[in-house]
């Protein structure tokens, strides 16, 4: 886990936050409250988010889901930059958590788009899948636990229509999914997703070295 790109010197990491990152107020101060977490690694870095919210904008999208929703700031942003009647569907176990993250949504004025639905995500995505909500979705973001990786990443493809867009986070969980013989259930989630993706022809794929990798999905 990482919330900062991995390898990047501080200097350049500092620029790049100064003039690449258009952070709102209420996120930076959401990233601060955070980072007094024993947990606070598992927020997303600011400029993956000011990514996948450009991507937001650019795909249109109007309805997204994200499975992981820790203290809000990946969902903040993504409802942020939806329009008016966007939609955004949160999956997540902890309600300590996505308290805190309730509270910034109120903040930023994006709560009446987000519906949090609390339990195993598992359970949620099929609930979605038996609805007939398949094909129905515009943007999904995957940052959970990595051991579930692939259903999650199955199920999120199958949700999204033709031509929307998955971004999965920590695919490259620290660099451990090159560590030789490295059996943890994380490590070999990640790389079965990894590979399985690599060869999967109903989409486009192109793993981003941001934060502690970003792979894009492209439902074809």
């Amino acid at each position: 886990m990482s919330n900062a790109t991995l390898g990047l010197p501080a200097d350049l990491r500092a620029y790049l936050l100064e003039v690449g990152v258009r952070e709102p107020d209420v996120l930076r101060d959401l990233r601060d409250e955070t980072a007094r977490l024993p947990e606070h690694d598992m927020q997303i870095a600011p400029e993956q988010g000011a990514l996948m919210a450009l991507l937001v904008e650019l795909s249109g999208a109007r309805r997204c889901i994200e499975v992981g929703t820790f203290t809000g700031y990946s969902s903040t942003r993504i409802a942020l930059s939806l329009p008016p009647e966007g939609t955004l569907v949160c999956c997540d176990i902890s309600r300590e958590w996505t308290d805190v993250a309730r509270r910034y949504w109120e903040r930023a004025g994006v709560a009446h788009m987000i519906e949090l639905r609390l339990g195993p995500a598992l359970d949620t995505l099929d609930a979605l899948l038996t609805e007939g909500q398949s094909g129905t979705f515009d943007f999904a973001f995957l940052d959970a636990d990595k051991d579930r990786y692939p259903e999650y990443s199955d199920r999120l493809i199958a949700l999204l229509r033709s031509g929307g867009l998955l971004a999965i986070d920590n695919v490259f969980w620290g660099g451990d999914v090159v560590t030789p013989n490295d059996a943890d259930p994380s490590v070999t989630a990640i790389r079965s997703m990894n590979q399985a993706l690599a060869n999967d022809e109903r989409v486009s794929v192109a793993m981003v070295p941001i934060a502690d990798g970003l792979t894009l999905v492209r439902k074809r």
